[in-house]
C-alpha cells in the first residue's frame, strides 16, 4: 500500500469515528506525524493534500521543513515531542503549534521569544494523566492553575489540552480526563489519540489525532 493510500484509509477512518461518535463532519484535525522521515518521504503526502503536520524534534525540523513550507505555503506544523528552552527561539521561528508547554520555565521563555520576535504560535498545554515519572506534562490537578498563570501572568492564549496516555492502560479513562480538565478550564480543543487508539479519542471529543506509523509505516 502505497502512503497515498495509507493516508486515505485513515482519513476514512477519522471520518467514520466522528460519525460514530455524534460529531460533524470535518470537526477533527488530522496531525500527520512526520518525525525521522524525510522531505522527500512526505513530499508526496503533501501533494495528496495532507496540510498538518507533526514533530518531535526542533532540530530535527529545521533541516526539513523551511524548504518544504517554501514549496507548500498552506502547511501548519505542529510541535508534538518536548520543548527545551534552548530550542524556544528556533521553534518560536519554526512551528505554527507547540503542543507541549509542559511547566513554567517554558511557558516564560515562549512568551518572550513570542514577544521579541512577533510570532504568536498556538499553544496547548500537555498534561501529564498517567502522572509517569518519565513523561513530560502538567500533573492534572495542577492544569487549570497553570492555565490561568499562562494566561494571566503571561498573556499566553492557551487554545487546548493534550495527553499521551500510558502505553500499557486502556486510554478511554485518560481521554475522558483530559476533556474533562478542558471544560473546567474553558478550552475547547484536544489535541488526543494516535496511530493505535485515534478513534476511540475522536470518541471521547478529540479535536486533533496526531497519526504517523498508521501512514508512513514502520520507523
Amino acid at each position: 500500500m502505497t502512503v497515498e493510500q495509507r493516508l486515505a484509509e485513515v482519513r476514512g477512518r477519522v471520518a467514520a469515528a466522528e460519525r460514530r461518535g455524534g460529531r460533524s463532519a470535518g470537526s477533527v484535525t488530522l496531525v500527520t506525524v512526520s518525525k525521522t522521515f524525510d522531505a522527500d518521504t512526505i513530499r508526496p503526502v503533501i501533494q495528496a493534500g495532507q496540510r498538518v503536520f507533526g514533530e518531535n524534534r526542533v532540530q530535527e525540523s529545521q533541516n526539513k521543513w523551511p524548504v518544504l513550507k517554501d514549496e507548500f505555503p498552506a502547511v501548519e506544523l505542529h510541535l508534538i515531542g518536548p520543548l527545551q528552552s534552548n530550542k524556544a527561539a528556533d521553534a518560536v521561528a519554526l512551528f505554527d503549534v507547540i503542543e507541549t508547554v509542559d511547566r513554567e520555565k517554558i511557558a516564560r521563555v515562549l512568551a518572550d521569544e513570542m514577544r521579541k520576535q512577533g510570532r504568536t504560535p498556538r499553544l496547548y498545554v500537555q498534561v501529564n494523566t498517567g502522572l509517569e515519572p518519565q513523561k513530560a506534562g502538567i500533573a492534572p490537578k495542577e492544569t487549570c492553575d497553570f492555565v490561568s498563570m499562562c494566561r494571566d501572568e503571561l498573556g499566553l492564549s492557551i487554545e487546548g489540552l493534550m495527553c499521551i496516555p500510558p502505553a500499557e492502560e486502556n486510554p478511554g479513562p485518560h481521554f475522558a480526563l483530559l476533556a474533562k480538565l478542558a471544560m473546567e478550564c474553558g478550552l475547547d480543543k484536544l489535541s488526543m489519540g494516535m496511530s493505535g487508539d485515534f478513534e476511540t479519542a475522536i470518541e471521547f471529543g478529540a479535536t486533533s489525532v496526531r497519526v504517523g506509523s498508521a501512514i508512513f509505516g514502520k520507523r
